[in-house]
C-alpha cells in the first residue's frame, strides 16, 4: 500500500527514485536542458527550483546543502556563481517544461525541461 507517499512512482524503490531525480537535476543544472519523460520532469522540477533558491542564498550552509543533493563540485560552483545573477529578480519558476511528443518504443509522453 502507498498510504501517505508523495509523488509518482519512478524506478523500483524510494531510494532508486531519489537517485534518478538527483542525477536528472544535476544534468539539468549542468546542460540547462534535458529531454525526459513527463512524469520525471514534473517530479524533478521542485528539486531543481529548491537548488536554485539555495544558490541564490549563497551562504556556506546553502552550499553544503546543495552539495549533499548534487554531488558534483563543478555543477555546485555553477549553481552559486553563474545561475543566481540570471534569477535575482525572479521569486520562483526557474524551469520550463515543453511537450515534444511521444517516445517511439512505448509511447511515453516526452518533454524538454529547461532553465528559463
Amino acid at each position: 500500500m502507498r498510504h501517505a507517499r508523495r509523488g509518482k512512482k519512478i524506478g523500483g524503490s524510494a531510494s532508486h527514485k531519489e537517485i534518478i531525480l538527483r542525477n536528472l537535476a544535476r544534468e539539468i543544472l549542468k546542460h540547462e536542458k534535458v529531454k525526459t519523460t513527463k512524469t520525471k520532469a514534473l517530479e524533478v522540477r521542485s528539486l531543481v527550483e529548491e537548488v536554485i533558491t539555495l544558490g541564490k542564498r549563497g551562504d556556506l550552509h546553502a552550499r553544503r546543502q546543495v552539495l549533499s543533493i548534487i554531488n558534483d563540485k563543478e555543477v555546485v560552483h555553477k549553481v552559486f556563481s553563474e545561475i543566481p545573477p540570471r534569477y535575482e529578480n525572479r521569486q520562483g519558476g526557474y524551469t520550463r517544461i515543453l511537450k515534444t511528443g511521444l517516445r517511439l518504443g512505448d509511447a511515453a509522453p516526452m518533454v524538454l525541461i529547461e532553465l528559463v
